[in-house]
């Protein structure tokens, strides 16, 4: 693949968007290949987290590419915005979890991939935007689902309607983004976090995502049957049996066996 480069580093599949000169906007063919190569890692027994991120020091995705989109009829229109709309599912509701280390512009496209992911580290100079609105549009890809889901309703209001750009700082002050550190300390820091992940046993890991992501969508109620369905299953697990017979033994677990 062209536009999307993959390298698996200690259990962390890294994904890097890879059109600089493009300060990696989302054409069709990156999209396709996104979905495509989180799809593999996902069932590649070798990876246990995924980090997306964008090539060069500029851009983490700085949208669809309006180029592509510019001629679009409304029918053309609805099909692209359903295809990204999948692409975003498909990084969603992987099995394992996904860090977006946001290097720069994530601005429409940019901002809903990253809202996609799991959780979401900055460096100091990326900025974050839904800008769809000045250009005659909607978000597309999911921007006014998931934005008022992670902020709340007024906060993503005021940045859908506006279409006003924040700074890192901002975005980690209304949760956008959990961490924000240097551009040169980014690569690092998502690996630092992948590798805490990377730790603990892989099945409770997923188990953990699905929850989340289920109860998001749901009332309290059906989320706590499926979190306690969650929690027996567990119980059926290697990694249960050995990490609760070390704690009561008071000894160090070597590792978890993943099953």
């Amino acid at each position: 693949m062209e536009n999307v480069l993959f390298e698996v580093k200690e259990h962390v599949g890294i994904i890097t968007i890879n059109r600089p000169k493009a300060l990696n906007a989302l054409n069709g063919d990156v999209m396709t290949e996104l979905m495509a190569t989180v799809k593999a890692a996902d069932a590649n027994p070798d990876v246990y987290v995924m980090i997306v991120t964008g090539a060069g020091e500029k851009s983490f995705v700085a949208g669809a590419d309006i180029g592509q989109m510019s001629t679009m009829s409304a029918e053309e229109g609805k099909l692209w915005g359903a295809f990204g709309n999948q692409v975003m599912l498909t990084i969603e509701n992987a099995a394992k979890p996904v860090i977006a280390a946001v290097n720069g512009f994530a601005l429409g496209g940019g901002c809903e991939l990253a809202m996609a992911c799991d959780i979401r580290i900055a460096s100091e100079n990326a900025r974050f935007a839904q800008p769809e609105a000045g250009l005659g549009i909607t978000p597309g890809f999911g921007g006014t689902q998931r934005m008022p889901r992670l902020l709340g309703r007024s906060k993503a209001m005021e940045l859908i309607l506006t279409t006003n750009q924040i700074k890192a700082a901002e975005a980690k002050e209304i949760g956008l983004v959990s961490k924000v550190v240097p551009l040169e300390e980014l690569m690092d820091a998502a690996m630092a976090m992948a590798k805490d992940i990377c730790k603990n046993a892989q099945v409770a890991v997923r188990e953990c995502k699905a929850c989340i992501n289920r109860g998001l969508q749901t009332d309290i109620y059906t989320g706590a049957a499926y979190e306690a369905e969650a929690f027996g299953l567990c119980f059926a697990t290697e990694d249960q049996k050995d990490a609760m017979k070390a704690f009561v033994e008071k000894r160090k677990l070597d590792g978890f066996k993943n099953k």
